[in-house]
C-alpha cells in the first residue's frame, strides 16, 4: 500500500491488580524495571482468553508465590503514562491470598514479594511503579468495594 500512511490505533493496554492486606501490611512485589528496581501491586497484563479475575489470580501467584482470590473490585483506574506513550486501564481487585507456595519460582524481573504498611509504601513512594500503588491502597482503606457480578466474561466455550 504504497502511498498509504497507516496510523497507530490508540488503544489502553489492560492490566489487572491485586489489592492484598494482611494484619495491616499489604502484599507488594519489588521488581526490576527500565527506572530500577520499583514497588507495586502484583499486576500485569490480561492475555487472550482469560477473564479479568483468572487474570488477577494468575498475575499474584506468578509474581508473588501466593495464590489469590479475587473477592471484590476495589477500583478501575485510567493511567497515561507521563512519557504519554501507553495508557494503562487497571482493574484492581481485593482478596484473599494463601500461604506462600514453597519452591515456586516468580516471574523474571521479580526481586522478591514484600508485605509493607501504608506507611512503608508512603516512604517509599519515589520507589513506586506508578502512582496507581498507593491510590489503590488508599481506595481500599476507604472501603471502596464493588461486586465481582458486575463484570461479566463471555467466551465461546
Amino acid at each position: 500500500m504504497s502511498g498509504l500512511r497507516m496510523e497507530r490505533v490508540w488503544k489502553p493496554n489492560v492490566t489487572v491488580a491485586a489489592v492484598v492486606e494482611r494484619d495491616g501490611r499489604f502484599l507488594l512485589v519489588e521488581e526490576e524495571t527500565s527506572d530500577g528496581l520499583r514497588f507495586n501491586q502484583p499486576a500485569g497484563h490480561l492475555e487472550a482468553g482469560e477473564s479479568l479475575v483468572e487474570a488477577a489470580a494468575r498475575e499474584a501467584l506468578e509474581e508473588t508465590a501466593h495464590p489469590f482470590t479475587p473477592e471484590f473490585l476495589v477500583g478501575i483506574y485510567q493511567w497515561p503514562r507521563p512519557d504519554g506513550e501507553v495508557t494503562y486501564l487497571r482493574f484492581a481487585f481485593g482478596g484473599s491470598v494463601g500461604e506462600a507456595i514453597a519452591g515456586q519460582q516468580l516471574d523474571a524481573g521479580i526481586v522478591r514479594a514484600v508485605w509493607m504498611t501504608r506507611d512503608e509504601m508512603v516512604a517509599t513512594a519515589g520507589r513506586h511503579r506508578s502512582p496507581l500503588l498507593l491510590r489503590c491502597v488508599d481506595d481500599y482503606l476507604a472501603g471502596q468495594r464493588a461486586s465481582l457480578d458486575l463484570l461479566r466474561h463471555y467466551s465461546e466455550s
